[in-house]
Formats: C-alpha cells, sequence, structure tokens
C-alpha cells in the first residue's frame, strides 16, 4: 500500500477515484480525474514549505541507492568490505555500466523492513562503510572510471564501536582523499543529506541534489531541540536551516538541481532514475573533456569558494 502525507490526501482521493473509473470501464471519468489529478499536483507540490519537503525527503516509498542502482546499472557486480574490519551494509558499492558507459556507484542505503534496516543500520554508516566507499573510489579511479556518490542518510553512526574505530578519522579522511582523485566524480543527494555522514561521500566534481531532498549539518528535530528546546518548533528549525535543494542552490553550496517528476520519485521511480541518468550522462561527458589534473583545480576551486563572501 502507498503511503500518503497528510498534504498529499486530495492526491490520494483523485488516485482511488481513478482506480475506480478503470475497475468500471468509465474511460471518459478516468480521463476527467486524470486531468484533476494534474491540477491538484500542480497546485500542491508548486506550494511545498521547507517542512513538506523534508516529509517527501524521507518519505519511505521514496526510491533508495540500491532502487536507483537496479535501476540504472547494467551487468552490475558489487564490491564488498574495506579490507580493514569488516563490510559496512550501509554503504553499498557496485561496478556497472549506464547505457554502456562503466561506472563506479556508491550509495548509502538505509534499508526496507525492519529486518533490512536493521541490516543497513537505518543508512547509518560506520568507520568501515566509509573506508570501504574510498577504497572503491581509488579502485574506480586507478582505471579511470567514473564515481557516482548517492547521498541518503540521517548521518554516521553514533554509537560507542563507530567511535572506537575512529569514525571522525574515515570522515576527514574522505574529504582528504575523494578531494584528490583523477577521475570524474559526481555525487548526488536523494533524499536525506544529514551532517558529516553526508559529507563523507559528497566531495565531488559535481553536487547535485533531487528536487524534493535535503542536506543539512544537523537534522531540524535536533536543532530545534538544541536551540528551543522544543520539539514542536521542528518546522520553524526546518525553514530557518534553508535545507531544501532551492535554498542551497541560491546560496551556491551545490551545483545543480535534478528535476525529478513534479508528483515525486516516490510516486514515480522510473521517472526520477531517468532524470538522475540523463544528468550523469551529461555531466560525465563534459568533465571527460577536462585532463584529471584540470579536474583536481577546477575541483578544488568550487570546495574552497563554499561559504565566501564579500562584503558591501
Amino acid at each position: 500500500m502507498a503511503t500518503y502525507l497528510d498534504f498529499e490526501q486530495k492526491i490520494q482521493q483523485i488516485q482511488e477515484e481513478i482506480v475506480g473509473a478503470k475497475v468500471r470501464h468509465d474511460t471518459q471519468a478516468a480521463e476527467i480525474l486524470q486531468k484533476d489529478l494534474e491540477k491538484e499536483v500542480s497546485k500542491t507540490y508548486k506550494n511545498l514549505s521547507p517542512y513538506q519537503e523534508l516529509q517527501l525527503a524521507r518519505h519511505p516509498d521514496r526510491p533508495y541507492a540500491l532502487d536507483y542502482i537496479n535501476l540504472l546499472l547494467e551487468d552490475k557486480y558489487e564490491l564488498h568490505g574495506d579490507r580493514h574490519f569488516r563490510d559496512d551494509a550501509a554503504i553499498l558499492c557496485y561496478m556497472g555500466y549506464i547505457d554502456g558507459r562503466r561506472v563506479m556507484m556508491i550509495g548509502e542505503q538505509k534499508g526496507r523492513g525492519t529486518k533490512n534496516k536493521l541490516k543497513r543500520n537505518f543508512g547509518m554508516p560506520h568507520p568501515e562503510g566509509y573506508r570501504k566507499a574510498l577504497r572503491c573510489a581509488q579502485l574506480a579511479d586507478k582505471f579511470g572510471i567514473p564515481v557516482v556518490f548517492l547521498i541518503d542518510t540521517p548521518g554516521a553512526y553514533p554509537g560507542l564501536g563507530a567511535e572506537e574505530r575512529n569514525q571522525s578519522e574515515a570522515i576527514s579522511r574522505n574529504l582528504l582523499e575523494l578531494s584528490k582523485l583523477e577521475t570524474v566524480t559526481i555525487s548526488v543527494v536523494i533524499g536525506e543529506g544529514g551532517s558529516g555522514g553526508a559529507l563523507a561521500i559528497g566531495v565531488a566534481d559535481k553536487l547535485a541534489m533531487m528536487r524534493y531532498s535535503v542536506f543539512s549539518v544537523i537534522s531540524p528535530e535536533g536543532c530545534s531541540a538544541i536551540l528551543w528546546n522544543d520539539p514542536a518548533k521542528v518546522e520553524a528549525a526546518t525553514k530557518a536551516l534553508k535545507i531544501t535543494s532551492k535554498d542551497l542552490k541560491e546560496l551556491d553550496l551545490i551545483d545543480d538541481i535534478i528535476d525529478e517528476p513534479m508528483i515525486g520519485a516516490h510516486r514515480d521511480k522510473e521517472g526520477a532514475a531517468e532524470a538522475m541518468k540523463a544528468y550523469i550522462l551529461e555531466n560525465i561527458a563534459q568533465l571527460s573533456e577536462l585532463g584529471g589534473e584540470a579536474r583536481r583545480n577546477k575541483r578544488y576551486e568550487r570546495l574552497v569558494s563554499i561559504g565566501a563572501y564579500a562584503e558591501g
């Protein structure tokens, strides 16, 4: 059963009426209802608040990294382990082809259902997950294979074991080493980009966000608890944090917004995957025209420009 958010109730009602019309073989009613649906979708999704976009980014039906990998990659092969401690299932690394072009895809996976969520640790990687991501990225770099990172995590896992195995070092090491890769790198926030857990695979030639994704240094819940000690302030915190794709593009903190279907990736996974594929292939082609050193220099200039400002 599809999950509908509070502000999607009218959409749910019309979609159910369309199903009923089709069951009755009432083609004319179905066509009229379809036009009503398009109008309602446009009305609803063109006027979303930051908090509603946050809800969409966390929607349980939203495609996760593995969904995109299965939709985009052909002849794929998964790589496991960091060669130091263990294989972290919260990070996926796959080699394969997108329309004949060889690509390494590395993503954070939240998991569906209780058993799978526990296996994936709710998308919160341990240090070995980030070390696996770095190992596979460096392997791709060795053979000149473009790397695509898919960001979707509440944050890096803060448990005792993760701290004992030096979570902060693993994240900072990725920031350093990923910035030095010669191959083409693209990072896409597909859902929730939380804190250092997102940054650890967010250093790339291009940083993009799906239309209804968020990217933040702290969760709105954490922010409202710290600033106001009041969970009810989460909507105000979401607005103040400027975490939506539109806000971050206006602040020049990301390069591009990928136009997933207006109704959302949670309602049209295939459409979202096609939009992502077009973006990946276009940017791989453009970035491949530059040499490795030129790409590194351009990447460096982009990274050091973040947060720069001029006094008026």
